[in-house]
């Protein structure tokens, strides 16, 4: 089981998230569907990475994953930022100005785990995860400007994952590839500035490149999955035939 240190980590991490929520909600930022959103977040994500930290019997948080935990509580309040857009405008500079940092942590955290030598598929799994949270809503507020197509950034994410509970061969592993993080980037920064407003006549174009882009990359990677099963599915035959000639023999 987790050490209780261990634990603490991320409850502390959630703790300065949920003041963090009840300091914009104080200032009138944050409307009750608002914060209600961002604190839902915030629960949900910290007692899901508390369950895998006890799966793993880990016994070290670590640095880079501390980092990615202040991303999640960032991704907290711009949930709920962008759940009230749907019902009442909201402050788009501070949609902004914590969307911009929530992207940057991207970057450190995977820098601090190389540092300090603390990668862990774990840190890897919750970096993920906060990615494609942070996408789905980004593409959740920016589709009510440019369409419900830009959608399709958010849940890409998720319909492979559900896929492969409906075919197993697309859960299998697949090789590091640093073009999955440049285009993860891509995404963030495209949906970021078509919600800032800044260039509203291009917003769409860049949208749609970015869209471009993560088809390109998951399609390569459902590609590679899909020939790696055929080389196994043609592999077993002949092992099969090679053991009926050693029992023959």
């Amino acid at each position: 089981m987790a050490s209780a240190e261990v634990q603490l980590a991320p409850i502390g991490t959630a703790a300065l998230g949920a003041v963090g929520i009840a300091a914009i909600w104080a200032a009138g930022a944050l409307p009750a569907i608002g914060w209600s959103a961002a604190l839902a977040y915030l629960t949900v994500s910290t007692a899901l990475l508390l369950r895998a930290l006890r799966r793993r019997h880990t016994s070290r948080f670590g640095p880079a994953n501390v980092v990615t935990a202040t991303r999640s509580a960032l991704v907290a309040i711009i949930t709920g930022l962008v759940v009230a857009s749907f019902l009442e405008p909201i402050s788009i500079p501070l949609l902004i100005g914590l969307t911009v940092p929530a992207l940057a942590l991207d970057a450190v955290d995977g820098w601090v785990a190389r540092r300090t030598h603390s990668i862990t598929e774990l840190g890897a799994r919750f970096d993920m995860e906060v990615d494609a949270f942070l996408l789905l809503v980004l593409s959740a507020f920016v589709a009510q400007v440019l369409g419900p197509w830009v959608l399709a950034i958010g849940l890409m994410r998720y319909a492979f994952v559900a896929a492969g509970w409906m075919l197993p061969w697309l859960r299998g592993q697949l090789p590091p590839r640093y073009w999955r993080k440049v285009v993860t980037a891509v995404q963030g920064i495209a949906l970021a500035l078509a919600a800032s407003g800044l260039v509203p006549e291009l917003a769409g174009v860049l949208v749609g490149a970015a869209l471009a882009l993560l088809v390109e990359s998951f399609g390569r990677d459902v590609v590679w999955l899909a020939v790696r099963r055929r080389s196994r599915e043609r592999a077993r035959p002949s092992s099969r035939a090679g053991r009926t000639e050693v029992d023959a023999s």
